[in-house]
This record gives structure tokens, C-alpha cells and sequence, in this order.
């Protein structure tokens, strides 16, 4: 067998005994014990391949091994055994028999030294490689109790396990060139999982960044079973602890408040299972000693496959949505919890531990702003940000409305669109029983939190907060502007569901986007205006053909969804006869606008004219009485008229209001009902 020759520019035989530097917290007693341990394996290493190559040992490597870091009559095992009994930290080599490690150590020899490409690329000639195949790397390290194929078998099983990875995997086995993944490499040497070296799907939690599980903010309802958790995840009984509810309810905080109870980081994988942070998430729990989590958001009628963790011998946590399902083996003994909404005691805590608030605006903040912990977190940072800026210590209103409105531009705006919202002094113009409604509307929405709770009715009547409104009439009656005023005097941000980005001509990605857009609107607690709604609500048919099937899905969809949602939505339609009938059941309180009367015509009258107008008021009296035109159109035709009026540079004249009168029953087809003034 040849020896090689070294290549041009070496590196100094005594770089050998050191550790091979990597970014970590060198300072910490674990990096060094770590460093140390793997540099014990190496040298095992080393030591048995000049014992396999004999005569044919290169000099630089017979150089090293003749130094008082190796020799021939080392007990390896025996030294590895005393430093492990004596080191008080957990190692990462630890965790693998001697025979892994050993593997893991000989295929990272050409980490250390460039040297060993040059050795192996000679040994396994004409395979063109630097670093040791399978079966080099077998017959190097065999030993007198275990043969070549027994080291191939087990660096199969370290393949399977994400340890090692082959990326000639169509050629023969003993051909494979296997190759530590650089995180690894790093965490074997430093003890710790070094985030710089992660993939982008990757990321490392430390116990410190989450609060202590007695700290978190639980329901009673849940709170027994979850401050269990860290007893059942030690016990080793369960494959999974799955927590869904809505974005910024808290799930992973409280998987890191258990992980912190048993003293592990969380690595959180953001993926899709399968790809490479996904193949390397089991290692490096395994070997750091860390709590995996894999955050996933399947939309409705989407499961998602969580394939096996060869190697992973801990339970998985699972942070996901309200919908969408799970499956695979990592779920079979999985224990689940759903997260409901943040009540108000928990989110005076949590106000008044992100943010020194104005004690005044404290309480409106608290009912006011329904979000989730969260985005409590981000809000409260963004409001104080704002308050700096304005030279203040404490937070407003102001602040934390400001800072909301940032959060839902970020989440919202690319499926809503954000209305303005009326003054509070201007109110529209209704029917006797359509202004009762709404009277019960405004009740219902501000005391939807306090009709939820246990205390105040019955649980059979009322299923969560959520409160769903259907707003009912012709087109130009006031629908949307009367959305506007109860966001007004709700004081909330008004956003319109915008059908164009809504509705899909992919099967199943229409319903997708409806959840996105509810699920936001609950989070951020906005009041979602779905306009025209009868395009999506409209009555199931029998299903003649594939096109009738799927749009009776989204219906059932939507019924299902709304009756979940915990947010304040208004849905507007001028064709209430064909929204079907099972989205009536669903809705809290309906207002049906009709178009106006006389005495309701005369007051949109006066409240549309420009102030300094010159239109008679008998005029007035006589266009409201004789015009039944609606709100709308009223107020095209004071526009106009506002129009001619600004042309000429002079008030608002009986012929302006008459000209914009004539030219809006031109627009809709009708005929001029006055008589022709002199």
C-alpha cells in the first residue's frame, strides 16, 4: 500500500493535540470538558490507524503518535472511562457507544488536518475522495472485537440517525464518503449548539430567554395538567405534547417554560419535516441535550405528515394552529392542549409588566385591546418605543393604539384593506328598528368578553367572544358606513376582507385564506367587514357537477369558522334571500337597512349640504319628500352640486341642487319626479 505524500503547506504535528477551535463559549467548563473528551477520541483514533497501517505510517503521523499524547501501549478505553467518571457536566460524546464515537472521530479527522486527505485519498485510490469511505474508514478502525462489516452496519445506523451524512448515496455502501454536518462538528467540540452554524430553519432557544412554568399564565382549566409536564417528559411515556391556539397565544413559551424545569434549550425547527434542519433536529437534541419543537401552521383540511426521528429518544413538542391535523408515528402517544383567548387579569399582568402604562389609560388599555400575550409583548414594546420618541416615560392610549396599527399593517394589510373610521359625532341615519339592533350590536361587542365567561351564562348559549353581525339591504342604504361608526364608537381599527386576494381558483387555497385573515382579525382584535358576503355565504345546492361540490365546501367551511371565531366580524349583502340559511343560525344580531323616509331623507339632506349653503329650505323640504333616493345617492348628488359650486366660486345655489339632482336620476334611469322652477 502507498504512502502519500503530504501536500505542499502543512500543518504543525503538535496542532494535533489541541482542539480544533470552533465558535463557542470557551470560557464555560462544558466547552473545554467537551473539547477535551473529543480530543481523547481523536487521539484513539489516530492511534489505531498507525497500528493498522504499520510500516506504511507516514512519517508525520508516526512523528505524533510517538509524542506523549499517544503511543502503542495506551488503554484508550481505560482513559476515556476516567475522564468521563470524572467530568460532572453532561458531554455530547457521551451519549453514543464507543463505537459511533469512534466513527464520528475518524470521519472528522480531515476537520483538524489537511494532512489525512492526502493519506486517504492515497489508501482508497482510484476512489477520487479526501475524505475516508465506509469501507476505509471500517478497515482503519476495526479492532480485535469488531470486524469491518459490523463498523459499516453501525455507520449505517448513524446515517439513518442524521449523525452522519453521504452524499454519494447511489454508489456501493463501502464506497459511501460520510461526513459530520458542521453543527455537529461544533457541538461535539464545544459542548453547546453553536446557533451560527445552524440551517435557516434552525433555531436555539436558551432556558433563559422563557420564563419559569410557575411564571407562565395558564387557565385554570389547564393548569394541572401542564405544570405536569416536565414529569412526563423525564418519564419518557409520551412521543409528543402538542399545543395549538392562536399565533401569539403563548405555546412556545410554554413548551420553553418546560424545557427551562429540565434545565434544556429548545430548538426549534420552522420547516417542512424532511429537509435538512428537519434531518438534523433528532442529533442535535440528542447530543445537546436540548428540547425539539417543530412550529408548523397546516391550513384547513391539510394534515400534516410528522415522519419518525430515527435516534430521538425524548417527546417532540408541536406548536400549531386551531386547524389542519397531524399524523405520523411521532404522534401516536401525544399529549394535546388547545390555548383559548387571554382574559383580562392576564393581560393586566402582562401590560403592566411590558410597559410602565399611565394609570389613568391603564384599565381602558386592559378592555380595550383584546390580544393575544404576544402580541401584548410586541405592542408593549413598540408603544414604549413610541413614547420615547415623544419625550415620555409612561404609555398612552395613543401608544399602544399606534403600535397595534403597526402590528396589523405587518400581518393584515396583504388580505384586508384598512378603512377609516368615522367621528364619533356623526352617526347614521337608520330606521327606528334597525338603530335598536345596532343599540344591541355596540352592547354585545363591549360586553362580549364578560357574556363568554362561565359566570354570566350559560356555556351551552354562548360558545367564545366572538361576536358575528350580517347587515341586510339595498345598495346605498348605509351598510359600510355604519360599519365605519361602530368601529368608531368601539374604538377599533375597521379592515375589509378583500375578495380579490381572498378567492382562489386553486381547490382548497380560498378556505386557506379565509382562515389566515379570521385568525389575524382574532389576534390582533380588529373588526373585519366581509362586504358582500352573499358571494361567500350563498345557499348549498345539489352537486350536478365539480364546480357545485367545491363551492359548497368553502360554504361549510365558513359556517365552521365563524361559529369558532373570536373576533368582531360585520358581513354586508344587498341579496340576504340567498345567503343560506344555516349562517342566519350563526348570527348574533342582524340589521336590516331599508331605504330611507321622508323626515330620514330630509335630516341626510341637511347633514350633506356644505355649511353656507343658499338651496331654499322649502326646496329641501320638497326634494326629501318627493325623492326617494337613498344615502348614497343623496350624497353624490350634494356632492355635484358641491362641485358646480366651487366652479362658479359661490355658495351652493337652488340650481346647483337641482342640476345634480336631474344628472342623478340620469345615472340611474329614472325620471326627474320635480316640476321645473322658474
Amino acid at each position: 500500500m502507498a504512502t502519500p505524500q503530504p501536500p505542499g503547506p502543512v500543518v504543525d504535528p503538535a496542532a494535533l493535540t489541541q482542539p480544533m477551535r470552533v465558535p463557542g463559549p470557551w470560557g464555560d467548563p462544558r466547552a473545554r470538558l467537551a473539547a477535551r473528551h473529543a480530543a481523547l477520541y481523536r487521539d484513539a483514533v489516530i492511534d489505531g490507524i498507525v497500528r493498522r497501517l504499520g510500516a506504511d505510517v507516514p512519517a508525520w503521523l508516526a512523528e505524533w503518535s510517538a509524542g506523549d499524547r499517544g503511543g502503542r501501549d495506551t488503554d484508550w478505553d481505560a482513559r476515556l472511562d476516567a475522564f468521563e467518571a470524572e467530568a460532572t457536566v453532561s458531554l455530547p460524546l457521551r451519549g453514543l457507544d464507543r463505537r459511533a464515537a469512534r466513527l464520528l472521530a475518524g470521519a472528522g479527522l480531515i476537520e483538524e488536518d489537511i494532512r489525512f486527505g492526502a493519506l486517504f485519498a492515497g489508501l482508497q485510490d482510484p476512489l477520487q475522495a479526501r475524505r475516508p469511505c465506509l469501507g476505509l474508514l471500517s478497515w482503519l478502525l476495526a479492532g480485535p472485537d469488531d470486524s469491518p462489516a459490523e463498523l459499516q452496519e453501525r455507520a449505517q445506523e448513524l446515517v439513518s440517525s442524521g449523525l452522519l451524512e453521504i452524499d454519494n448515496l447511489n454508489d456501493p455502501r463501502a464506497e459511501w464518503v460520510p461526513r459530520i454536518p458542521v453543527t455537529l462538528w461544533n457541538l461535539l467540540h464545544s459542548g453547546r449548539i453553536v446557533p451560527a452554524s445552524l440551517p435557516a430553519t434552525l433555531t436555539c432557544r436558551l432556558p433563559g430567554s422563557f420564563p419559569e412554568l410557575a411564571d407562565v399564565k395558564i387557565s385554570s382549566e389547564l393548569g394541572g395538567a401542564v405544570r405536569r409536564l416536565p414529569d412526563l417528559v423525564r418519564a419518557g411515556g409520551i412521543s409528543a405534547v402538542v399545543l395549538r391556539g392562536m399565533d401569539g397565544s403563548g405555546r412556545l413559551t410554554l413548551l420553553g417554560a418546560v424545557a427551562c424545569a429540565l434545565g434544556q434549550p429548545v430548538l426549534v425547527h420552522d420547516g417542512v419535516p424532511g429537509d435538512a434542519g428537519w434531518k438534523l433536529l433528532a442529533p442535535l437534541c440528542e447530543l445537546g441535550d436540548a428540547f425539539p419543537v417543530l412550529r408548523a401552521a397546516p391550513g384547513p383540511g391539510e394534515t400534516l405528515v410528522v415522519p419518525g426521528l430515527p435516534g430521538l429518544n425524548r417527546p417532540l413538542g408541536v406548536v400549531i394552529g386551531r386547524s389542519g391535523g397531524l399524523s405520523g408515528p411521532i404522534t401516536e402517544r401525544a399529549v394535546g392542549f388547545t390555548l383559548g383567548p387571554c382574559a383580562a387579569a392576564e393581560r393586566r399582568e402582562l401590560w403592566l409588566a411590558a410597559a410602565e402604562i399611565l394609570p389613568a389609560d391603564a384599565e381602558q388599555i386592559v378592555r380595550s385591546f383584546l390580544l393575544t400575550p404576544g402580541h401584548i409583548k410586541r405592542a408593549a414594546r413598540l408603544a414604549r418605543a413610541a413614547a420615547t420618541v415623544d419625550g415620555r416615560a409612561l404609555v398612552t392610549v395613543a401608544d399602544v393604539r399606534t403600535a397595534t396599527r403597526a402590528l396589523q399593517r405587518q400581518t393584515l394589510e396583504t388580505l384586508a384593506t384598512p378603512l377609516d373610521r368615522l367621528a364619533d359625532t356623526v352617526a347614521p341615519v337608520l330606521s327606528a328598528p334597525a338603530a335598536d339592533e345596532l343599540a344591541t350590536l355596540l352592547a354585545r361587542c363591549r360586553q362580549r368578553e364578560r357574556l363568554a365567561e362561565p359566570a354570566s351564562s350559560s356555556r351551552a348559549c354562548v360558545a367564545n367572544r366572538g361576536v358575528r353581525a350580517l347587515f341586510s339591504g339595498p345598495s346605498g342604504t348605509g351598510k359600510t358606513l355604519t360599519a365605519r361608526h361602530l368601529a368608531a364608537r368601539l374604538n377599533l381599527d375597521l379592515y375589509r376582507i378583500d375578495l380579490a386576494a381572498i378567492v382562489s381558483k386553486y381547490i382548497g387555497e380560498t378556505e386557506r385564506n379565509l382562515d389566515r385573515v379570521l385568525a389575524r382579525a382574532e389576534e390582533l382584535d380588529v373588526l373585519l367587514l366581509l362586504d358582500e358576503g352573499d358571494a361567500l355565504m350563498t345557499r348549498r345546492t345539489e352537486v350536478s357537477n365539480a364546480n357545485d361540490r367545491y363551492a359548497n365546501l368553502e360554504t361549510n367551511f365558513l359556517l365552521q369558522r365563524l361559529e369558532t371565531f373570536e373576533g368582531i366580524v360585520v358581513i354586508t349583502t344587498n341579496a340576504g334571500s340567498r345567503i343560506d340559511p344555516a349562517f342566519l343560525r350563526r348570527i348574533d344580531v342582524t340589521v336590516d337597512f331599508v331605504p330611507p323616509d321622508a323626515d330620514q331623507r330630509w335630516l341626510l339632506w341637511q347633514a350633506h349640504l356644505p355649511g353656507g349653503h343658499r338651496v331654499d329650505p322649502e326646496l329641501v323640504r320638497e326634494v326629501a319628500r318627493r325623492c326617494a333616493l337613498t344615502g348614497a345617492q343623496i350624497c353624490n348628488a350634494t356632492l355635484h352640486a358641491t362641485l358646480l359650486s366651487l366652479e362658479r366660486d359661490g355658495p351652493v345655489t337652488d340650481d346647483d341642487m337641482t342640476a345634480a339632482l336631474r344628472r342623478e336620476y340620469r345615472r340611474i334611469g329614472a325620471s326627474y319626479p320635480l316640476p321645473t322652477r322658474g
